[in-house]
């Protein structure tokens, strides 16, 4: 498929909190389809975003379908987003509301950057019992420059699987920290690391590879993990 050419999307609207109001989603979803991965965006791009959009038809090439959704400080064209409680609000809405719109499909969570990072705090929190696992497109595991581990607390209370994708030049997770951090959570977290990339999974023209051939890199290994994962019981 040309990456330029988006595969067909179903617009869809559920409300994130009663106060928020309804926010957008976008569900892309191939035929032969068995898992739907929800993906929330990061804090400075919205799900329209080249990287949400490309990393959707990387997925629907290999039968997985996305459920891209707006936090609502996007959805109101605001750059600064919500407060926690109702980032996370909206992640546990969004879940809902993805089980409605394809009850048959199993569930997958995480997102680009914080969006992942908010996913996984409602995890720790309430155990997303119709997620089977977790996908991080960049964990922001700390600000630029500053080694700290903070932001990884939570992660022992999470009991599904999780998967990492970083690369190696994301300043927002140095690989020193976060590759411990995985290895104590044991079989629970799969870190897959990608040379060159930085915190968008851009790579330089010296790495001798593409843009492009990285979000394919990046959607096989989602698309292998979940052979991995046990189905939900119906």
């Amino acid at each position: 498929m040309d990456p330029e050419i988006l595969p067909p999307t179903i617009p869809l609207q559920f409300v994130a909190t009663e106060k928020a109001g309804a926010v957008s989603a976008l569900m892309c979803r191939p035929e032969k389809a068995k898992w739907l991965l929800l993906l929330a965006h990061g804090a400075g791009a919205g799900m329209k975003h080249a990287f949400m959009e490309s990393i959707s038809v990387a997925l629907f090439e290999l039968d997985i379908a996305t459920f891209r959704y707006r936090f609502p400080y996007r959805e109101r064209g605001k750059r600064f987003p919500d407060s926690q409680k109702t980032l996370l609000a909206t992640v546990e809405a969004a879940v809902a509301a993805a089980s409605e719109a394809a009850p048959e499909l199993q569930l997958l969570a995480g997102g680009k950057s914080m969006g992942g990072r908010m996913t996984s705090l409602l995890a720790a929190q309430s155990g997303l019992s119709m997620v089977q696992g977790l996908v991080f497109l960049g964990f922001p595991l700390h600000a630029p420059g500053r080694a700290e581990v903070r932001r990884a607390d939570h992660l022992p209370q999470i009991e599904m699987p999780m998967l990492f994708l970083q690369g190696t030049r994301d300043r927002l997770a140095d690989l020193t920290l976060l590759g411990p951090i995985c290895e104590q959570l044991r079989d629970r977290a799969t870190l897959h690391v990608v040379e060159s990339a930085d915190h968008s999974f851009h790579v330089p023209r010296k790495s001798g590879k593409t843009d492009h051939e990285i979000l394919g890199q990046l959607a096989s290994v989602i698309a292998d993990w979940t052979t991995g994962l046990l189905p939900r019981k119906s």
